[in-house]
C-alpha cells in the first residue's frame, strides 16, 4: 500500500483548512527534502516525485513523497513530524 505525503501537510503556517495535518507542535517550516531525511531515518522505502503539487495549491510547485508501508497515513505523518523535531 502506498501513502501519499506533501510537505503542506506539516507547514506551521497552514491551519487545519488549509491542510496542515499535525498539530501545531508538531508543525515546522516544511521542505520536501526535511521530509525525505526524517524518512530515510525511519527507515521506510519512497519514492520523491518533485514535480507533483498539492492540490490545494496547485499552484505552488512543492514535490510529495511516496511512501511505501502498510501503516495508516495518519500514522506516518505523525511519526515523520517527530523525527523531524528529533533531527
Amino acid at each position: 500500500m502506498s501513502v501519499i505525503i506533501y510537505p503542506a501537510y506539516f507547514n506551521i503556517h497552514y491551519s487545519r483548512k488549509e491542510g496542515r495535518r499535525v498539530p501545531k507542535n508538531l508543525a515546522f517550516e516544511a521542505k520536501l527534502e526535511t521530509i525525505v531525511k526524517a524518512a530515510k531515518a525511519l527507515g521506510y522505502q519512497f519514492k520523491v516525485e518533485e514535480d507533483k503539487r498539492y492540490p490545494r495549491f496547485w499552484w505552488k510547485g512543492r514535490g510529495r513523497i511516496v511512501i511505501e508501508t502498510d501503516e495508516p497515513k495518519s500514522k506516518v505523518i505523525r511519526k515523520i513530524a517527530k523525527k523531524v523535531k528529533n533531527l
